[in-house]
């Protein structure tokens, strides 16, 4: 696995790629996409740090694997290619935006155009085998991903963090709280909106209203 990510990361991350676990993972990486048909393609595993730069991060959206369907995942998590039918998760992330911001619904799931205003994409394991959820957590993309997040809770100031779900909810340990802002509500997915934990987190005003009061440009959902 070639690591492609954008020169703002490298100096605090490069440290990560020489460690033996990240070796083992690039090696482990190499051979599934030799073997099978993996996802996201190769030249996008990287894409939340290449669409969202180290120094562009305001808002930090953790996932937690890649989607396995054909033509689906690019590298940044929710998010979808471009023509592709857009997922439940992300369904009801666009239907919460339209009714916390008025927003109407989009035509497109790909949210690079997201990750190009500071929203920093991250999937807590970057690749999976097609069709087989989970198929590559456990084997070193959390170790370094977990090492993403406290990299932008350590070196950034006033960043928000949203923690959708019980495994993202998790990753609150790493995150300094006394200079960032954490927002924790349910998981997108049909079975947890469905049960009411996701409609009404009103996140995407909350997000806009704290960096509107640190004066930082709003995202545009």
């Amino acid at each position: 696995m070639e690591v492609t990510i954008h020169e703002s990361w490298k100096s605090y991350l490069n440290a990560e790629f020489e460690k033996s676990y990240f070796k083992n993972l690039a090696e482990f990486v190499r051979k599934e996409y030799k073997s099978y048909q993996c996802f996201p393609a190769s030249i996008d595993i990287f894409n939340a740090f290449n669409y969202c730069h180290f120094n562009e991060v305001k808002v930090v959206i953790i996932g937690q694997d890649p989607y396995h369907g054909n033509g689906q995942a690019n590298g940044l998590c929710f998010s979808v290619s471009e023509n592709m039918k857009h997922p439940p998760s992300l369904v009801n992330i666009f239907k919460e935006i339209e009714t916390d911001l008025g927003n109407p619904y989009p035509k497109s799931g790909d949210l690079s155009r997201w990750a190009k205003q500071g929203v920093l994409l991250l999937n807590a394991t970057l690749t999976v085998r097609a069709h087989q959820a989970g198929s590559h957590q456990k084997k070193g993309w959390e170790v370094f991903t977990d090492a993403v997040i406290k990299t932008v809770s350590t070196q950034k100031e006033r960043v928000v963090f949203l923690l959708w779900g019980g495994y993202a909810k998790k990753k609150s340990k790493l995150i300094d709280t006394s200079k960032h802002l954490i927002l924790t509500t349910g998981h997108p997915s049909p079975l947890s909106a469905n049960r009411g934990y996701w409609f009404g987190n009103k996140h995407f005003s909350l997000t806009n209203a704290y960096l509107r009061k640190i004066n930082k440009n709003q995202i545009n959902w």
